[in-house]
């Protein structure tokens, strides 16, 4: 694993999500678009469905806001893994991550083995 090539990749994807969260933002999430929807609204009588879909919508938008988040956040940290140098191992067991799942997913913070239990953990009821 070449830390440059590591940073260079991360620096990408960091850019990436950015402009996706800018763009995001501002089509989605800001306040003059939610004003504006309630003034169109204002002259007409407001359906319950309406109401409903346009709760549903905003709850999407919210959702996939929170996924590009924790993306950056999880760049973030690889950032500062790499700094560190503790980039390219898995937090959960110490051991590689290994180049080719680091090329896939640069900021992957758990070996395969590892991810496979992660997954499966978070996808199973609390007992």
């Amino acid at each position: 694993m070449d830390p440059e090539h590591s940073r260079q990749r991360l620096g990408e994807e960091h850019d990436r999500l950015d402009l996706l969260l800018t763009g995001f933002r501002e089509e989605h999430l800001t306040d003059e678009s939610e004003n504006e929807n309630v003034l169109e609204l204002s002259d007409q009588p407001i359906h319950q469905a309406d109401l409903g879909t346009d709760t549903f919508n905003r709850e999407a938008d919210l959702s996939l806001l929170e996924q590009v988040e924790a993306e950056m956040a999880d760049v973030e940290h690889a950032l500062r893994r790499l700094d560190d140098g503790t980039y390219g191992t898995c937090e959960a067991c110490g051991r590689p991550i290994g180049d080719e799942r680091l090329d896939v997913v640069p900021a992957a913070r758990f070996c395969l083995d590892d991810q496979s239990v992660a997954e499966r953990e978070a996808r199973s009821p609390s007992s």
